[in-house]
């Protein structure tokens, strides 16, 4: 009988290691699979924000053999000191809340856009995206807005094509100075009959959220500017 038990004990115990550590495996493999894609969704954002197309037309997304070669061939990613504006050379050595991590796509070895992330708080969430700018960081080459909380139908919008595509060739600095950019309350045909090159159509039940970007998207365009002035001035 004795024997019995601790044949039961002892097969009860393998057992349980067993699944312990094919559970503590399974977690492992899960997480790596999980922040390799998350490492693939933020690539193709930044590439969506460089007007690089990643949905071909039957909705197929881009491969990550395909955005892993736009990463080796065009972009590289640097560090900007926020308080000099100037690159930072050990960035890993540095803590991140006192640096800006900015993407730069060259053609042929000549920089041709610049992007960065973008976030803030919307009506109900925090909304995460990129921003891209063309070679001399006055114009909007795309915008993509990728993470929120928003109301679908309403602040939710700001998820879709129709909304982030306003924003290309939009001006963010003109005749010596940076440009708030604003996404009016209603069309920017009513607000601003003669046309405006920084404004762009509001969500119809969705003011909030556009104050909302209104905010931080000129906040984030400011942290920039230091760096960004440098390259204005060659």
């Amino acid at each position: 009988m004795q024997k019995g038990n601790t044949y039961t004990l002892v097969f009860t115990a393998i057992i349980c290691v067993a699944c312990s550590i094919l559970l503590a495996s399974s977690a492992v493999l899960l997480k790596e699979k999980q922040d390799t894609q998350s490492e693939l969704d933020r690539k193709r954002n930044v590439l969506k924000a460089f007007d690089i197309a990643t949905v071909d037309e039957q909705g197929n997304k881009l491969g990550e053999e395909e955005i892993n070669r736009y990463f080796t061939e065009h972009i590289s990613e640097v560090f900007i000191d926020p308080k000099t504006g100037q690159l930072i050379e050990d960035a890993q050595n540095q803590e991140a809340d006192d640096r800006l991590p900015l993407y730069v796509w060259k053609d042929s070895d000549e920089v041709s856009k610049y992007a960065f992330p973008v976030s803030g708080k919307g009506l109900w969430s925090t909304i995460y995206g990129y921003m891209a700018l063309d070679k001399d960081a006055q114009t909007i080459v795309g915008l993509t807005f990728y993470r929120d909380g928003e109301t679908p139908g309403l602040g939710g919008e700001v998820g879709k094509d129709w909304f982030q595509d306003q924003f290309k060739d939009k001006k963010v600095f003109k005749d010596g100075s940076l440009q708030r950019l604003e996404v009016v309350k209603g069309k920017v045909t009513d607000k601003y009959p003669a046309g405006n090159d920084h404004a762009v159509d509001g969500i119809s039940g969705a003011t909030l959220t556009g104050d909302g970007l209104n905010h931080f998207l000129n906040a984030d365009l400011e942290k920039y500017e230091k760096y960004f002035k440098g390259i204005r001035r060659g």
